[in-house]
């Protein structure tokens, strides 16, 4: 009996030692745990605390993220329709080392990449030498007109493209008064002097007719002390001296940015006065809604700055619409980079807001003045759309209604300026407008969304009267 008894107890008395060993051990290693953890959340609120410390003064010693005014560029690119525009932009993107999917890049509708010519204008900007130049290619067609005339009050530069065989035209003399009346200087682009016909006396001549035009449209002596270069945008080169094929390591477009730096003035704008920018462009986005584009003129602007916009009626200053902004975007190259500020000088585009359209002004809410509009040139034709009520009527499509074909005008309407979309009887919609390669842009438009059996329209002139009933 004593045996078991002895081994009981022995076995009680070393369960009791380890139970206390094990307890002493989980405690003391709890312990060591809970002194580890504290330790290390010590050590990281220490090193949080001094993330932010050094945050703080990094953000308190970094600058407001606009770019500097005198380092900016804003230049349009102005010429008659076919004289070499949009190549040249897309050479002027590839030696800043944007890249360029496909020719014609900055031709970006489908109509535009289907005709063969520039539509609508577009900005992007690139780098060259620690400066930002903000690039406008713009229509060379008489009909597009006014896509100029609303972009040239944006820039201070122009570069005027002239085609050395042709020399000017009639729509040189169109973009090239546009952009006297506003002040700017341009630059003389004589390109496609690669072409065999075109020699060094035809660029004098060409020269010389330029210089004609300037004094015809009342150039001040500054503007028609033009620079002149030379180029070939197909080549991909351009030199400030006469050439048809310049050294190996000049055959490119480093002559002439380097020529915008020199020649075009940077913005003259402020910093820090408050926030105003005149829209110019306006787009729409399935996710963001309205994108609005132009150039701010003052202050600088966040992500989540409240601002609203204004428009100027016969009753003085009409609030349209306030809110903040929800994305600030600028244009890189080929692609739309997000910003978190901007200031004064740069072209940018913002979402945010859904009501202030081309023309408007955005700005600060302290902010209650307008910015001046851009004065375009009135409608010279005109084309009334309405429901087909023909025989043929109903026999194809899905949308009967006159409603669809005015939301669709009217919506266009909005983007363009140049155009007046005035509501008539019967549900039909009179569009007026530049000319008749304008109003087409609008008939293909619906025609790609509404069934031509269902669509009747008349298109008025001056010279003639043409009825269709499609």
């Amino acid at each position: 009996m004593a045996g078991p008894l002895l081994r009981s107890l022995l076995s009680a008395a070393t369960k009791k030692s380890l139970s206390s060993s094990t307890s002493y051990f989980q405690h003391n290693h709890l312990s060591i745990k809970t002194h580890l953890f504290t330790r290390h959340a010590g050590i990281s609120r220490a090193f949080s605390a001094a993330a932010t410390a050094t945050s703080a003064a990094s953000a308190a010693s970094a600058p407001s993220g606009a770019i500097d005014p005198s380092r900016l560029r804003n230049v349009a690119v102005i010429a008659h329709v076919d004289h070499g525009k949009t190549t040249l932009m897309d050479r002027l993107l590839r030696q800043c080392g944007a890249d360029i999917p496909h020719e014609r890049a900055m031709d970006s509708i489908s109509l535009e990449r289907e005709r063969g010519i520039t539509i609508a204008s577009k900005v992007t900007s690139i780098s060259w030498k620690e400066n930002e130049l903000n690039m406008v290619d713009t229509p060379g067609h008489a009909d597009f007109g006014g896509e100029v005339e609303r972009v040239v009050g944006m820039v201070e530069g122009a570069i005027l493209v002239v085609d050395a065989g042709e020399g000017p035209l009639a729509q040189t003399k169109f973009v090239l008064a546009k952009a006297l009346k506003y002040g700017l200087r341009p630059i003389l682009l004589l390109n496609k002097v690669d072409r065999p016909a075109v020699t060094e006396e035809r660029c004098n001549e060409v020269e010389s007719l330029v210089f004609d035009l300037f004094a015809n449209l009342g150039a001040s002596e500054e503007q028609l002390d033009f620079p002149v270069l030379y180029a070939s945008a197909k080549e991909g080169w351009a030199s400030s001296n006469y050439t048809k094929c310049p050294p190996d390591d000049a055959k490119n477009m480093s002559q002439l940015l380097d020529a915008i730096i020199r020649h075009v003035p940077p913005p003259t704008a402020s910093l820090d006065a408050p926030f105003q920018m005149l829209v110019s462009m306006m787009e729409r986005d399935s996710y963001l809604g309205r994108i609005l584009t132009g150039r701010i003129y003052s202050g600088i602007v966040h992500i989540g700055d409240k601002i609203h916009g204004l428009r100027e009626s016969d009753s003085g200053t009409v609030k349209i619409e306030e809110g903040k902004i929800l994305k600030l975007m600028k244009k890189k190259g080929t692609s739309m980079v997000l910003v978190d500020s901007a200031g004064a000088g740069d072209i940018v585009s913002m979402a945010g807001l859904t009501s202030p359209a081309i023309g408007h002004t955005v700005a600060n809410v302290e902010v209650m003045t307008t910015l001046p509009t851009v004065q375009l040139d009135p409608p010279t034709i005109s084309m009334t759309f309405s429901v087909n009520d023909s025989p043929l009527a109903g026999r194809d499509g899905t949308h009967l209604t006159g409603g669809k074909i005015g939301d669709r005008l009217i919506a266009e309407a909005e983007t363009n300026l140049a155009i007046n979309v005035i509501p008539g009887l019967s549900d039909s919609y009179e569009v007026q407008g530049r000319g008749e390669l304008q109003l087409g842009k609008f008939y293909l438009f619906i025609f790609n969304e509404i069934s031509l059996s269902n669509l009747f329209f008349v298109l008025l002139s001056p010279r003639r009267k043409i009825m269709f009933v499609l």
